[in-house]
């Protein structure tokens, strides 16, 4: 594989993706970054998470759900999927939901949590524990929650398909994100 060296100024965050061909050069001007690879930077100030779509993107997803401090931020929105990034903290949970039409992903970057699910609100049989490194699949209509177990802020990011949350959505907090929610 061939090895290409960045420039300091690479490292910086752009609105936009940029494809990069270490033969050819970039598709854009030199002084644009070869795609979104916040695991690189040097300055936590230029390091912006924010909804890059529809627009296409190639990013570091563990080095961006690391580093999200909000609860909940999107961070790509197309016309049938949607990825956010999460951060809930010790002891807390995404608190019980279901989603009728809408499929989900979750993968855990950071922490350990536990992960519930049910066909009804108050029988919640499916439980287990699940670690960094760790897929949760939820299917539509399935009542479920994910509940940090460690002293650690619990890092995710998640696929919703279709989307779920307006183009753009930033929680700080989960009492922002339960503000928004309509409650079934």
């Amino acid at each position: 594989m061939f090895y290409y060296p960045r420039r300091y100024e690479e490292y910086a965050v752009y609105p936009y993706p940029v494809y990069h061909n270490p033969y050819y050069g970039s598709m854009y001007p030199p002084d644009y970054p070869p795609y979104q690879d916040f695991s690189t930077l040097k300055h936590e100030r230029n390091y912006a998470v924010k909804d890059f779509g529809p627009q296409p993107l190639v990013i570091n997803i563990e080095a961006a759900t690391k580093h999200n401090k909000n609860y909940r931020t999107t961070l790509w929105t197309g016309r049938h999927l949607q990825m956010t990034v999460m951060s809930i903290n010790a002891g807390e949970d995404i608190g019980l939901e279901i989603h009728p039409a809408t499929d989900q992903f979750i993968r855990i970057e950071e922490g350990q949590g536990l992960v519930q699910m049910g066909d009804h609100r108050d029988q919640l049989d499916f439980r287990v524990v699940a670690n960094a490194d760790d897929a949760i699949l939820i299917p539509a209509g399935k009542w479920h929650n994910l509940t940090n177990l460690g002293t650690i802020p619990l890092k995710v990011y998640v696929i919703y398909a279709p989307p779920e949350h307006p183009h753009g959505t930033v929680h700080k907090t989960k009492a922002d994100a339960m503000d928004n929610r309509i409650v079934l």
